[in-house]
């Protein structure tokens, strides 16, 4: 049995780069559609063409499978390029919930799922408190 987080077993268990992809578009669909999202979907461009692009690359090396974003975009702190934005609890729960609702549409195994949720609210937390800590300095 794969260990979650181990070499490519979470890239392997989200389906590889289709899977990947797949996910992100199901997560941005619901950032569309979700009232308790809009705050966080005003964060993003009108057009989400290069945030589904980056965030399936980014996807792609996190779970342990090639990592495009480093190749395409150079390297990346998640904290970092977000701290501009203001987030907050509410923001960082409607991200999560986004992508509880696209999870739950993936052809996945459920403790995949379960694993999975439980790995993203890491860096949404740090994004969250790496926002609070700008926003005090204003």
């Amino acid at each position: 049995m794969a260990i979650y987080g181990q070499l490519d077993a979470s890239y392997k268990a989200a389906g590889e780069l289709e899977g990947i992809a797949k996910l992100v578009d199901d997560f941005y669909n619901f950032m569309d559609i979700l009232p308790e999202a809009n705050t966080v979907r005003a964060m993003h461009d009108k057009d989400l063409t290069l945030s589904r692009q980056k965030l399936t690359y980014f996807l792609s090396g996190w779970f342990g499978g090639p990592h495009l974003f480093a190749e395409h975009f150079g390297s990346i702190s998640i904290p970092g390029v977000h701290k501009h934005l203001d987030v907050g609890e509410a923001e960082r729960d409607a991200w999560i919930l986004c992508m509880q609702k696209a999870v739950e549409q993936q052809d996945y195994a459920d403790e995949f799922k379960v694993y999975l949720i439980e790995q993203l609210k890491i860096p949404a937390e740090r994004v969250r408190m790496a926002s609070q800590k700008i926003s005090k300095q204003k």
